[in-house]
């Protein structure tokens, strides 16, 4: 078998993203950022729907003191520093983080959904 049902999706995505904190990361092409005024963010999701889950609320990242580079990739965390990276996927749009710009992700931008 290899179809997850409605119910477990829902259960997978709650107790892995819901029930614990998780952070977002961000990634070049040569890795996860790593800045001295860079860090992962806590992010917050709905309830799941359909067997996918978005973030409730925006999420901005600290001012960058220094060049982050082409953002590429967007990660999810189960610690803010260290800790295992769960899920990841190609950012929608790269955007490029260059001194004193702010990397922000809107309600409802990050999709998690398990197929």
């Amino acid at each position: 078998m290899n179809s997850m049902t409605e119910y477990l999706k829902h259960k997978i995505l709650k107790e892995t993203l819901i029930d614990k904190q998780v952070y977002v990361g961000l990634f070049t092409t040569g890795g996860e950022v790593n800045k001295a005024s860079y860090k992962r963010m806590p992010i917050n999701f709905t309830t799941p729907v359909n067997g996918q889950i978005v973030n409730s609320a925006s999420v901005f990242f600290p001012d960058a003191q220094e060049v982050w580079g082409d953002i590429a990739k967007i990660g999810l965390f189960d610690a803010q520093v260290g800790g295992n990276l769960l899920f990841v996927d190609t950012a929608q749009e790269v955007k490029t983080v260059g001194i004193a710009n702010q990397y922000h992700i809107p309600p409802n931008y990050m999709i998690v959904g398990l197929m």
